[in-house]
């Protein structure tokens, strides 16, 4: 038997010209717009290098540099090396709050705010700790001391104008801390006095001495003892040491006693 035929393949069916010619069209129209992006992102490849490289030049670095604030015991020198801006950084670079903290790694310095001022400018701004107290040291050393007992200087000799603290335990005396640590609680009593007295008779205070059980005493210039008691009342007790001081006679007197507030007794 004879198999049927098959169907005869059609023949390929031609494409009018025209739309060939629009498919054409078609494909250089994305060729096109795909060349155009590529040269977008070249270009803006190239704008932000360029632009960082521009901003990595000495022209955007920080070569205006200005201290501000009061800060008599640290020199605008110290704090621009501790900052790193001796150096001349690019300012893109300069992270201000990891500058400030490192400014604040000074002794004195308690607080630090850093600016920026484009293209080349950089502003410190620092705040000093306040020198109320300070303690001997090994040998003839003598360390300066802020109000919460952290230790700002030491010199080989005593500094005029803050009192003496001395602090003693029941293990014996408490020596300063090394510069920019600070004094452990145990003392607390004696820094709360060092850093509360008045300008009523503050001038005539030479020591503030915390005896083991954290009672304080004030040693004056005149030789008389102040047994302040605890720390506690100190606005009360300041009122009547001052008081005393100014309208009461004194000749012959060797203590005041203002350890209950507003009953102080002079002996002598």
């Amino acid at each position: 038997m004879t198999p049927p035929a098959r169907p005869a393949v059609d023949a390929p069916r031609s494409i009018d010209p025209r739309i060939r010619q629009r498919r054409q069209e078609i494909e250089r129209s994305r060729g096109r717009r795909r060349m155009r992006r590529i040269v977008v992102v070249v270009v803006a490849l190239a704008l932000v290098a360029g632009a960082v490289t521009v901003l990595h030049t000495r022209w955007f670095s920080a070569r205006v540099i200005t201290v501000t604030g009061t800060h008599p015991h640290t020199s605008d020198a110290a704090i621009v090396a501790a900052a790193g801006l001796d150096r001349h950084p690019p300012l893109i670079g300069l992270d201000p709050g990891t500058t400030a903290g490192r400014v604040e790694a000074l002794p004195y310095i308690a607080a630090a705010k850093v600016h920026r001022h484009w293209p080349d400018g950089v502003e410190v701004q620092v705040t000093e700790r306040v020198p109320v107290a300070q303690m001997a040291g090994p040998g003839a050393s003598w360390s300066t001391l802020d109000g919460n007992g952290r230790t700002l200087q030491v010199r080989p000799g005593r500094a005029p104008g803050p009192v003496v603290l001395i602090v003693h335990t029941a293990d014996g005396g408490v020596p300063p801390a090394p510069v920019g640590d600070t004094l452990p609680a145990t003392a607390s009593a004696g820094l709360s006095v060092s850093r509360t007295l008045p300008p009523a008779f503050a001038a005539q205070v030479v020591s503030v001495t915390e005896a083991p059980d954290q009672t304080v005493s004030l040693a004056l210039t005149s030789g008389i003892t102040v047994q302040m008691g605890t720390a506690s009342d100190l606005p009360s007790k300041y009122e009547d040491v001052a008081a005393i001081v100014a309208h009461a006679s004194l000749r012959g007197a060797t203590t005041i006693d203002v350890t209950v507030p507003q009953s102080p007794t002079v002996s002598g």
